[in-house]
Order: C-alpha cells, then structure tokens, then sequence
C-alpha cells in the first residue's frame, strides 16, 4: 500500500471483507484507479458510474466478479495476479488431500470432544496415495503444480483440460468422464465460466469411484454442494475437500454435518508472503496503467 500511496492519492476501504454494492457505486466515482478483491462485484453498473475509471486490478487469479466485456467497452484495462499464488494453492490442495486421505481433521475433532478412546488396530483407517491415480481437472498453473508434486507421493495424473495443454508430462489425458470413473483424487483447478458452473453435479459425482475423494480449491460454484451433501452422505464418494463454497462465506448447512468432508475456509492464497507479492503485482498493475505503461498482467 506504501507503493500505491507514493504515486497516488488512495482512498482505503476496511470496515470489513466485502465492501456493500452501494459504498462501492458512490466510492468509485471520479476514481481512475480500483483495486478490488475477488468477493467485490465490479459489474456493469459499476463500470458505468465510474465514468473516469482506467483500470481494475482484482488481488486474485480468476476474475469472473469482474464484468471484462464491460471494462473493455470503455477501455478499462482489467489486471489479475497469477504466478505469485501458484505453489501456495497447490500446496494447500495436498494440505487438503492429504487430511482427507488421512482422516485428521476427522481424528481432531474426535479427540476434542472425548470421543477416543485409545489405539486399536482397525481404528480410523485413511487411505495410502502411492499407486493411486490423482486427475487434474483444469491443467494451468495452479493444475500443473499440483500435477509436479504427484510424484513426491506416488501417485500417476490424470488431466482433463478443454483444450489440449502444453507441457503435460508423464501425465495422461483422459475425457472427464473416464477421468471421474478412474481416478482415486479428483482435484479442481479450473476457472468459473458458464461451463464449468456445476462442473461437478450429481450425474458427475455418480461416475466417481466409491472410494474416490474429491478437492476444491478452484471456486466454488464450479462444485453442486447440493449434489456433493448428497453423495457424501449415501457414501457414493468416500470424502471431500473443500477450501471454495458456492454462497461464501456461507456453507451449505448438510455438509456441515458430515464427518467424511473437510472444510477449510478459503485458504489457498493465504501466506504472508503470498497474500504481500499479490497485493503488490496488484498496485504495480495500478501504477503502470495510470503513469501510460502497459499493465503487467492483463487477464486473457
């Protein structure tokens, strides 16, 4: 913020996380300049009443809060932050799949309620990774990262991408039908579009595995959570992850419930120093597009 400050006059919101539709329609105008997170909704009516506004940079990889159609009609530059959160989230997804895999979270809340009651040799049995299949479904670079560390635990990958990716390694592409019905980790790294909303339904769910676990750390909406409530409690999957809910920072109360789910609260960015070098890519967006510089990370 101390860079942003040097070269601009900078307005703060903090009264909380989401900053309400109509503070942000009055605090835009006259501003050249936003610099917004992924849970603020910069949609069209916004873009309309920010009448001198040069450019958005949103402090987040995906950008589908953000009406870009609207942005680029009036010639607003709209700016990401990949790379600087790639390991980060993709460390956090083998966070999350190896506390399912392992029952820890599961085995934490047992143990703080008073339910343990010592060792036996059937007690919370997980499930070992090595010689297992992992599918990526979505390869860019949080995908990819999460596909290199496979290897630390023996796993093969799976990759389902709608375009054919680059660099794919040893991996194995397969349709997202056989990667459902053959893969042992089902993980979640793809962007939310109008495809991929309910990517993962109930007619998707069914396809899995029954011991098969399935990890979101991409959006939430990507994930039925009415459908997946339903498959975790008939045990047609054997658990899920998540880190990404549909109506955040609400969670759908059935899953709640459920003790063959973890949820962690949305965590995949969330390192000091991840969270630093994405809020700086996102005000050395700001400055280079209002001192006439190209921005450093437009979106696609």
């Amino acid at each position: 913020m101390l860079r942003l400050e040097e070269s601009c006059d900078v307005e703060v919101y903090q009264d909380g996380p989401e900053m309400p539709a109509d503070q942000l329609l009055q605090r835009v105008r006259g501003k050249r300049g936003l610099v917004s997170m992924f849970n603020n909704q910069v949609d069209r009516r916004v873009i309309e009443v920010a009448a001198d506004l040069a450019v958005i940079a949103t402090v987040a990889v995906g950008y589908n809060n953000i009406d870009v159609a609207a942005a680029r009609e009036r010639g607003i530059v709209v700016t990401n932050t990949p790379d600087v959160l790639t390991e980060a989230t993709a460390d956090l997804a083998w966070t999350l799949i190896l506390d399912m895999t392992r029952r820890v979270t599961e085995g934490d809340r047992l143990v703080r309620r008073g339910g343990w009651k010592g060792w036996t040799f059937d007690f919370m049995l997980g499930a070992d990774l090595r010689g297992k299949q992992l599918g990526v479904v979505g390869f860019g670079r949080i995908g990819r990262a999460v596909a290199r560390r496979a290897a630390a635990f023996g796993m093969r990958v799976a990759v389902y991408a709608p375009r054919p990716p680059r660099e794919i390694g040893t991996a194995e592409p397969m349709p997202l039908d056989r990667l459902l019905a053959t893969s042992d980790v089902v993980t979640l790294h793809c962007p939310l579009t109008p495809d991929t909303r309910h990517l993962i339904d109930q007619k998707a769910l069914a396809r899995m595995k029954r011991t098969a676990y399935l990890v979101n750390t991409s959006r939430g909406p990507v994930v039925d959570e009415a459908a997946l409530a339903w498959a975790l409690g008939s045990r047609l999957i054997a658990g899920a992850a998540l880190d990404v809910y549909e109506s955040e920072p609400a969670v759908r109360h059935e899953l709640l419930t459920l003790e063959n789910v973890v949820l962690s609260p949305h965590l995949g960015s969330s390192t000091i120093e991840t969270r630093t070098a994405m809020a700086d890519l996102a005000v050395r967006n700001v400055i280079a597009v209002l001192s006439g510089q190209p921005a450093l990370t437009p979106v696609p």
